[in-house]
């Protein structure tokens, strides 16, 4: 099956529990029609480059999918009507990257960064 990357944003106002539920939700609607999640990882709450929707800031969610374009045209229609998700893209892929993703690995090295500062 064809491999995606799907990323969206989701409203600064939501507390983390709700992001992990429309996350769950997603994967819901993608094994539902007999695709798979392989992966799900949330990048936190971030800014945005400029406001969306009244929003500066917004909740950023990767999901690799391993499904069929029906399943992804699905999983996008549904986001379209969800109010909570400001932005979405899918992206196919010709692998999905193995271990943590590049804004993983950006996060855990400002995080150490920090620390290092802090312990000085």
């Amino acid at each position: 099956m064809p491999l995606y990357e799907h990323v969206f944003l989701a409203r600064q106002d939501l507390s983390q529990a709700q992001v992990d539920v429309l996350a769950a939700t997603a994967t819901e609607i993608v094994e539902s029609n007999k695709g798979k999640v392989t992966k799900t990882e949330t990048w936190g709450l971030r800014s945005l480059a400029y406001k969306i929707q009244k929003n500066r800031k917004a909740h950023f969610v990767l999901l690799n999918i391993d499904a069929t374009g029906d399943v992804i045209a699905e999983l996008e229609r549904q986001t379209q009507i969800n109010e909570d998700v400001i932005r979405y893209m899918t992206v196919r892929v010709d692998e999905h990257e193995g271990g943590p993703s590049v804004m993983m690995r950006k996060n855990d090295r400002e995080r150490s960064r920090r620390r290092e500062r802090e312990g000085e």
